[in-house]
């Protein structure tokens, strides 16, 4: 019997075409509205389901936030003590909004990497389950729902534009054409600049691990794409595009006026892409946004990255 899912289905809209400088009307998918903030409940909720489904009384995930706070939203609907391990990068707005699902936080390490290594031992020592953020079949399982939910309200689009870190999504969404019958619609995977780890292995054609993570899209902050990602390079059309954090931000803001939702820069390097690379556009007439989300902004911190930045 199928697992009622945890996520919700979010809404599609539809902007003008003078939204940006593509000139294109465009659809946007909007996971920023997901019960958690962000997309990762689509995956992380269908992997801590599995996870209860085979005896689990426990689960401890690794994350600079939003994988992290979707485990804990599952773990709380599914009656069972999550521990979310950040590193010391994640902030204190964002470990306070992940304690306060009820989810033990612990910080460990300087980076996702050192977290993400005591999680694991962790589970091992307490006999609980362990929920990768990004590199698992279940995610990309559940994040594909995104695409199954486009195409059942018929919406007709041409292309993808997602933002990657480690690349679960990323491969959810590739899954999700695929089972649709959507193999030749392009994927457009976009970074930060000081985030590129598929930049990084697609120029270096081989899978490259970054030395350190200096982009404020942080929840980007994967310093090695999975090796699934990796391969889906040459198994579906996927471009990989970066932009900077201050190009980044400048949509996070153009989307909050517009929509009146908040994103945080990981979000806003996909949304960044109509303006900053239009001509790579040009050749499509309905593009997908995804609009991932997350947790690590405010009305405070916009602010803040606008002083910076402009």
């Amino acid at each position: 019997m199928p697992l009622s899912p945890l996520h919700i289905e979010t809404p599609l809209l539809r902007t003008s075409a003078d939204n940006s400088k593509s000139g294109l009307p465009l659809w946007l998918k909007l996971d920023a509205l997901q019960p958690s903030g962000s997309f990762k409940l689509r995956g992380v909720g269908l992997l801590c389901q599995h996870e209860v489904a085979k005896g689990a009384r426990e689960i401890f995930c690794a994350s600079g936030g939003n994988a992290g706070i979707a485990a804990a939203v599952a773990g709380k609907a599914l009656g069972v003590p999550v521990t979310i391990v950040v590193p010391e990068t994640t902030s204190a707005e964002v470990r306070a909004r992940i304690a306060a699902t009820g989810a033990n936080v612990l910080v460990h390490g300087a980076v996702f990497d050192e977290a993400n290594a005591h999680a694991v031992a962790l589970a091992a020592e307490r006999k609980a389950a362990y929920v990768h953020p990004y590199d698992h079949p279940l995610l990309w399982e559940g994040h594909a729902t995104l695409i199954d939910e486009v195409v059942k309200a018929g919406a007709e689009f041409d292309c993808v534009v997602t933002s990657v870190g480690g690349g679960g999504l990323l491969a959810g969404i590739v899954e999700g054409l695929r089972r649709n019958g959507l193999r030749e619609i392009p994927v457009i995977a976009v970074e930060t600049e000081g985030a590129a780890s598929l930049n990084a292995a697609v120029l270096a054609k081989e899978r490259v691990t970054l030395p350190a993570i200096t982009s404020i899209a942080n929840s980007l902050g994967a310093r090695q794409v999975a090796q699934h990602v990796f391969d889906l390079l040459g198994q579906h059309p996927i471009e990989s595009v970066t932009v900077t954090d201050a190009e980044a931000v400048a949509a996070c803001l153009k989307f909050a006026d517009a929509q009146r939702i908040l994103v945080e820069p990981a979000c806003g390097a996909a949304l960044a892409v109509t303006d900053v690379h239009a001509y790579r556009l040009s050749r499509f007439k309905a593009p997908l946004i995804e609009i991932c989300g997350g947790i690590g902004v405010s009305l405070a911190t916009l602010e803040a990255w606008r002083a910076r930045f402009f």
